[in-house]
């Protein structure tokens, strides 16, 4: 088994309602920062354990799948790298 670090990225779909962002978004044009859009994203680091890339990616997109995103209104990107090379 090798070591891997997947980075989980889950964001809110297009057309879906995004207060967080539409409040920071204001808040940063009060403060002088022009800017067209803003989303917001949980970003998660997962440390695991896999034979391969392969099957620590699908462990990560697992784990999204049935807790970190909500397939209905969230899409999310996964991506792996040996421990070592994470850091």
């Amino acid at each position: 088994m090798t070591a891997y670090t997947a980075t989980v990225t889950v964001r809110l779909k297009h057309g879906v309602l995004d207060p967080e962002a539409e409040t920071t978004k204001q808040a940063l044009q009060r403060l002088g920062f022009e800017l067209s859009a803003l989303r917001s994203a949980d970003h998660y680091e997962v440390d695991l354990e896999a034979d391969d890339t392969a099957a620590a990616e699908q462990r990560a997109d697992e784990m999204a799948e049935r807790l970190l995103a909500n397939p209905t209104i969230h899409d999310y990107d996964v991506s792996v790298v040996e421990a070592d090379d994470a850091q």
